[in-house]
């Protein structure tokens, strides 16, 4: 047996107990390594496709802010690369397990410029302990994570990148090692990454994908066997054709286990969207032009937010409560607004975390619940990971 499909067994077992034991929210499920049945890109519906799922979300909104409670704001540390100085933090997940060169409850993040401050030209992945005083531990560094913009741990703690400037999708494990760019996917910019461990009828489990090329998301399904396929799930979402350091497309990706919903967030149209039992949404199910949607499964998406306070955000956290945390990168100069939105897309908060220059919010994630939730953030200006806390 070669050494991907030792890999790939191997995990495809993690993932099966993981989904049995996940508790929802984003983060990370084991990666299927390429190398047991190889991979595919699943060909669009035909026009005569129908969707027959006529559910709706009718969960009653919770109305209390989280964030209006995280008023103690400290600094954990420094997102410089410790070896070759690669700086401009982006993307944020979260340890699940001691693995590798992590242990549970560590800080991930990845670098999306050089030293010289070059946009797009970062190609490291770094994590902090998630302590006040952290410094930064290199966990890898390839050509491949070039312009990394996202990452999602499984629960292995294999990271998976997206990289926009390399134009493909790393997945690399807890101890460096990079397993695979997968290659042959359906890359355009690839901008966000989540992942889901709900088993729908493409497999055990997946990653999503978006990217910022072409306005379209993936999904990347783990089956039981190993061997993933790429559906290209929904194609249309406003991009602005933006230069590394100022891409605006979907992203901010967030999976809702409970119910098994994908979030979006539009800094181009300054949206939030969400499509409704996403594990069962086929190839070419959804066309989105503007803020309205087209296809045979349009009836799963839905407009959450659209407008004011958002304003160019590309990150996002998902509390435990369903709400989402969006991050401004257009704002003036003096602010960086953090809102909250419900996922009924009432506003219930707006906080602003940094009264430097804009555009320092780039990576975001929420653990714990009560008075143990912590919102963290990456913030730009000064290359430091902080958190937000009651």
């Amino acid at each position: 047996m070669n050494f991907y499909k030792v890999i790939a067994t191997f995990l495809t077992a993690a993932v099966a107990l993981f989904a049995l034991n996940a508790c929802g929210g984003s983060g990370g499920v084991p990666s299927s390594m390429p190398g047991a049945s190889g991979n595919s890109v699943t060909q669009p519906l035909g026009t005569s496709a129908v969707d027959t799922d006529t559910s709706v979300d009718n969960d009653p909104d919770d109305n209390s802010s989280i964030l209006d409670r995280l008023d103690d704001m400290k600094t954990i540390g420094s997102t410089v690369d410790p070896i070759n100085g690669d700086q401009n933090p982006y993307g944020l997940d979260v340890a699940k397990i001691d693995a590798g060169k992590l242990e549970r409850g560590d800080l991930v993040a990845c670098n999306f410029n050089d030293a010289a401050n070059v946009q797009g030209n970062g190609t490291t992945i770094i994590a902090l302990h998630p302590k006040v005083g952290a410094t930064p531990l290199r966990i890898a560094q390839n050509a491949s994570l070039k312009g990394c913009t996202e990452v999602a741990l499984s629960s292995a703690d294999d990271i998976w990148a997206s990289a926009f400037s390399a134009n493909d999708n790393p997945i690399v494990g807890p101890d460096g090692t990079l397993f695979t760019t997968l290659a042959g996917g359906p890359w355009h910019g690839p901008f966000g990454q989540t992942f889901a461990p709900h088993a729908g009828p493409f497999g055990v489990a997946a990653f999503y994908e978006s990217n910022a090329g072409d306005g379209s998301i993936v999904r990347i399904n783990i089956s039981s066997g190993g061997a993933f396929t790429f559906d290209v799930i929904a194609t249309g979402f406003p991009v602005n054709h933006g230069v590394p350091g100022s891409i605006l497309g979907p992203s901010g990706l967030q999976y809702d286990s409970k119910h098994d919903r994908l979030f979006i967030v539009d800094g181009t149209n300054n949206a939030l969207y969400s499509f409704r039992h996403v594990s069962t949404i086929p190839a070419g199910g959804i066309t989105v032009s503007g803020t309205t949607f087209f296809g045979p499964f349009r009836k799963r998406a839905k407009l959450i937010f659209v407008g004011a306070p958002l304003n160019g955000p590309i990150s996002s956290a998902l509390f435990f409560n369903g709400h989402l945390a969006l991050g401004n990168t257009l704002d003036p100069a003096g602010k960086n607004l953090i809102v909250e939105i419900t996922p009924h897309g009432k506003v219930l908060d707006v906080k602003n975390v940094d009264t430097g220059p804009g555009a320092a919010l780039f990576g975001m994630v929420a653990t714990g619940e009560g008075n143990d939730t912590k919102l963290y953030f990456n913030d730009d200006n000064d290359n430091t990971l902080r958190v937000l806390r009651p």
